[in-house]
């Protein structure tokens, strides 16, 4: 009778997608079966155990035909998981930032130490009071144009690697860095491609508004122009944020889908325009909005905070200066006066090392999307 109670009273952990739940009893073991959740592949234990076996080995919780059935599934439920809040959203990406955060710096060093060594050598360029024809220079021309291109061209990789890091860590797995690249490289050819359409057509969008800026400026006198002005920058404004929210998951599908170059897109479209049924707040577009605003603001923080003296020479000189060819000229003596600002470059640095948290935000709202759709 004892022996009875005692296994009636058993309580086992189960381990789903490298994460532990319980202790459950088998009641709650069999609700958590019932509704698709727990297969019988899951890792179990009992809770006075260390070893572990898997939820098939549970008595009375699965018999041989139920785990032929679910081995033959092939669409399973998202176990033990709830969609986040947007506040649940932030914790989590800053978890997995802090529990690998050694990763993520090592493959930010892969941009970051080009660039670096390229801005480094620019500034030690200008100091130098050397002739056009001096080899130093122009030795250390081609290095720091090296070092950009070499910045650009590991970009991809680095694009790739948060994805897969942010995965593997939600996950509870541990990648190491070496790994992680050689896995990332693969993606390399898709994922330059689509960074080559996806910032190129920004780059169109924004040099489209600049152009706008200097109709109205040329017709400020001319009322007709200021209106076509206006009717070419709603026009911009729309385009823009179009844009924007169809590329918003491009890297998640290019890379954790493993799609193609034209489903990227358009699967990424389809899922920040999903979730009607949810309220507006909670939707996979206006979470993404909010990440990119608050991480677009923190960028503004710190560079009005690195440059706000260079600003300001800048806006008084404008000011007071009404000719634009001498205006154009104080503004570059004063450019190469400044020289090498260690603080602006520190700012610059601590952007870099944190920017990992912007891509591992939308992964987890990527994930989090999924579980929603899946439901």
């Amino acid at each position: 009778m004892m022996l009875d109670d005692q296994e009636v009273a058993e309580e086992w952990i189960v381990r789903v997608q490298g994460k532990d739940y319980g202790p459950a009893d088998i009641d709650t073991l069999l609700e958590w079966k019932k509704e698709g959740r727990l297969l019988p592949q899951n890792e179990a234990r009992t809770t006075s155990a260390d070893l572990w076996s898997t939820a098939a080995a549970i008595p009375g919780l699965f018999d041989v035909g139920m785990l032929a059935a679910a081995s033959a599934r092939v669409e399973i439920q998202p176990p033990l998981q709830t969609q986040h809040s947007f506040g649940q959203i932030l914790a989590e990406t800053f978890q997995i930032y802090r529990k690998g955060f050694f990763q993520f710096l090592g493959l930010t060093l892969v941009v970051l130490l080009p660039s670096v060594c390229s801005q480094l050598t620019t500034a030690l360029i200008q100091t130098q009071q050397a002739s056009g024809g001096d080899l130093r220079v122009l030795a250390g021309g081609s290095f720091a144009f090296l070092m950009f291109v070499l910045s650009i061209a590991m970009w991809p990789v680095y694009v790739a690697g948060i994805q897969i890091l942010t995965v593997e860590i939600a996950s509870g797995r541990r990648l190491g860095l070496v790994a992680l690249l050689n896995e990332a490289v693969r993606f390399w050819p898709r994922v330059a491609a689509l960074c080559i359409f996806v910032y190129g057509v920004f780059f169109l969008l924004i040099v489209f508004g600049f152009a706008i800026a200097a109709i109205a400026l040329a017709g400020a006198s001319s009322l007709l122009l200021v209106f076509f002005a206006l009717a070419l920058l709603i026009l911009q404004v729309w385009m823009f944020s179009r844009f924007f929210v169809n590329v918003l998951f491009w890297q998640q599908f290019a890379v954790l889908e493993n799609a193609g170059f034209i489903d990227v897109l358009r699967f990424s479209r389809n899922l920040a325009r999903s979730g009607r049924d949810l309220p507006w707040f909670e939707r996979p577009l206006w979470r993404g909005a909010f990440i990119a605003s608050l991480w677009f603001a923190f960028v503004l923080v710190v560079t009005l905070v690195s440059e706000w003296t260079t600003l300001h020479h800048y806006f008084n000189q404008f000011v007071t200066t009404q000719d634009p060819q001498k205006l154009l000229q104080q503004l570059t003596e004063a450019q190469q006066a400044r020289g090498f600002d260690v603080s602006a470059f520190s700012l610059n640095l601590l952007q870099r090392i944190l920017q990992p948290l912007l891509g591992i935000a939308f992964v987890v709202l990527y994930l989090d999307c999924k579980i929603h759709r899946e439901r």
